[in-house]
């Protein structure tokens, strides 16, 4: 069965000519990373190229490249990008994860530390780690365009914070404090990486710990040591307190001891001790990833968990993600809402 409507090369040259405005404003903002072809809406369900700095990243999730797509690709950017060293990653298996082996030489150039910028600040990249995702998800852009707008003299809090890329961009635009919470020692430790490869003038503070257990205690609402009779693993001592600058980025779904995230049947149980944590008159960014989530129903689900909070919505926008993004129906299957609480 063809992948594709019509061939690799043409659907790839269509692609790169309707971003020619979006790259003209990332070379002059100090962009050098950024979806080259987003296959669900450009005719090739499954096949994302991104660039990052001098790497292009090729990842499939339908079903591996076909014969002679490979090369196809390598040949369209050769021209179109010069000097981009590309890697393939297929993760078409189960998971997502990355099945095809590399050979030896090309397996130490994917494993090779990388710099690239977005917006003039500079992050870790790696086109093969020990995780799956790359470390900074470019969908995302638009958000951190906008929290570095108004992050200047403020307190922020980024939660789920994978790499740190929305703490670290604050951090840069003058947040007067910045704590990212993860409980990936692993992805905190690339968020170090990224706040040293900038000059930032605060000390960007990174906990490693479970969601609920951190934002429960900055919530007041307080976290048992031992709930039904079982001590629940350790986690750090947080202060109850308010942020003026909230960001909530959760998975799909995840389980812990603390507690479930389930962006789909349970949103409110990560929103409520994340808008408790968010100051009066301050700013929660929600992300929700998940395609199938009616945009619409997922707002009203929010204004009526924030009223049950005693602390309703003031105000409401959409953040949607840049031209390199496209999305065919109007409804991007990630979702971004900034709420003035």
């Amino acid at each position: 069965m063809p992948c594709a409507a019509a061939p690799l090369p043409d659907l790839l040259a269509a692609a790169f000519a309707a971003r020619r405005e979006l790259l003209a404003r990332c070379a002059a903002e100090g962009t050098t990373a950024y979806r080259l072809f987003h296959g669900s809406a450009e005719g090739y369900g499954g096949l994302s190229i991104d660039r990052y700095g001098d790497a292009l990243l090729v990842q499939s999730f339908h079903r591996p490249l076909a014969d002679g797509e490979w090369q196809a690709i390598e040949a369209f950017y050769r021209d179109a990008q010069p000097g981009l060293c590309a890697f393939y990653n297929d993760r078409s298996m189960g998971n997502s994860r990355v099945s095809n082996l590399l050979a030896r030489d090309a397996a130490k150039l994917a494993a090779q530390p990388r710099t690239f910028s977005e917006l003039g600040v500079n992050y870790r990249f790696r086109a093969r780690h020990d995780g799956q995702d790359p470390w900074l998800f470019l969908d995302l852009r638009a958000a951190r365009r906008r929290v570095a707008r108004e992050a200047a003299g403020r307190s922020v809090l980024n939660c789920f914070a994978y790499t740190c890329g929305v703490g670290i961009a604050a951090a840069v635009a003058g947040a007067s404090e910045v704590v990212n919470i993860d409980f990936a020692e692993s992805a905190l430790a690339v968020g170090k990486e990224n706040a040293g490869l900038n000059r930032i003038p605060i000390s960007v503070r990174f906990i490693r710990s479970d969601f609920f257990a951190a934002l429960r205690q900055y919530a007041g609402l307080g976290q048992n040591r031992v709930v039904r009779g079982k001590r629940l693993p350790d986690f750090p001592k947080l202060d109850v307190r308010r942020f003026d600058l909230v960001f909530l980025d959760p998975p799909r779904y995840a389980r812990s001891a603390f507690g479930v995230v389930d962006l789909v049947n349970d949103y409110p149980a990560v929103f409520k001790p994340a808008l408790l944590a968010t100051a009066e008159g301050g700013t929660l960014y929600c992300c929700n990833n998940v395609a199938e989530v009616d945009r619409l129903a997922w707002l009203d689900q929010l204004e009526r968990s924030a009223r049950k909070a005693g602390r309703p919505i003031r105000e409401a926008e959409w953040i949607l993600p840049e031209a390199d993004f496209p999305s065919r129906d109007g409804n991007p299957p990630l979702k971004v809402l900034r709420l003035s609480v």
